[in-house]
């Protein structure tokens, strides 16, 4: 979604995916907005940086716009909110379901905004630096144009958290073994660097929140975690023969049993620029 990728997950480059698999995707963006544990993490991070009416903010990384049109609710008519994402795609997607608010959609980079210096009152960065090569400079950037005083709101996932219950012992460490760094970035534990590098950057009022998301069903586990989704294509897994399968068929048993569970933590970290 997002500048300078060092993984080749479906999302790092959704512009140079083939339309099919491009539009799979967009879908499972847009699911992913929709769950419930995603939403849960929204409005812990929404409460954390605190929107203004009146207020200027941008979302960078935007996606499908769902949190740009939720921000531009809450600044209201005489505030704005500038939604920019690397993805032209992704972009169109997002104009397309535009809903009237006060939103500007951009395609562009967040590690190189085409931006002045202290542009807007506060920034929401979901999920977007898990996919960068270099998320200190994505976030100096995000600093650079956000005015004195302002908040900086960062969400991002904490793959290395990922587990799972209900399946044979050993199984789970296998498969993921296999799918990180292609199911999910390199980058696997950038959730819980947030605080850090907030630290480093110079921010001050830092507060950082994990949000364990919990999956008590296969189905609900599939909408954000592509390794339990049995429609994504095999060829898009990176595992020995046969492993997907066995691993797909344990989930479904488990699911069947109600057995099944499986918990990620994603963080949310805030903090103020320098006056």
């Amino acid at each position: 979604m997002e500048p300078a990728q060092k993984d080749r997950t479906p999302f790092s480059d959704i512009d140079g995916l083939p339309a099919q698999m491009s539009e799979i995707v967009l879908d499972a963006l847009t699911a992913m907005g929709r769950h419930p544990e995603i939403q849960r993490v929204r409005r812990t991070a929404l409460d954390m940086l605190r929107p203004e009416p009146g207020q200027r903010l941008l979302d960078a990384g935007s996606g499908s716009g769902e949190v740009a049109r939720l921000l531009a609710a809450r600044v209201g008519p005489r505030g704005e909110v500038l939604a920019v994402d690397h993805s032209s795609a992704v972009t169109a997607a997002a104009v397309s379901r535009h809903d009237g608010s006060n939103v500007h959609y951009l395609t562009g980079d967040a590690g190189d905004l085409s931006l002045p210096d202290a542009h807007v009152d506060g920034v929401w960065c979901e999920r977007v630096l898990q996919h960068v090569d270099d998320a200190d400079e994505v976030i100096a950037e995000l600093i650079r144009v956000t005015r004195p005083g302002g908040r900086i709101c960062l969400v991002d996932t904490d793959w290395g958290s990922l587990a799972f219950d209900g399946m044979p012992a050993g199984l789970a460490d296998v498969v993921l073994g296999h799918v990180h760094g292609h199911f999910t970035p390199q980058q696997h534990d950038m959730g819980r660097t947030l605080r850090r590098r907030l630290v480093a950057a110079g921010l001050r009022d830092l507060t950082a929140t994990p949000v364990t998301c919990v999956f008590a069903t296969p189905a609900s586990a599939a909408v954000v975690l592509p390794m339990v989704n049995p429609d994504v294509p095999e060829d898009a897994w990176a595992t020995p023969p046969g492993l997907r399968d066995e691993w797909l068929a344990c989930v479904e048993a488990a699911g069947a049993s109600g057995t099944f569970l499986a918990v990620l933590t994603i963080w949310v970290a805030t903090a103020a620029t320098q006056n």
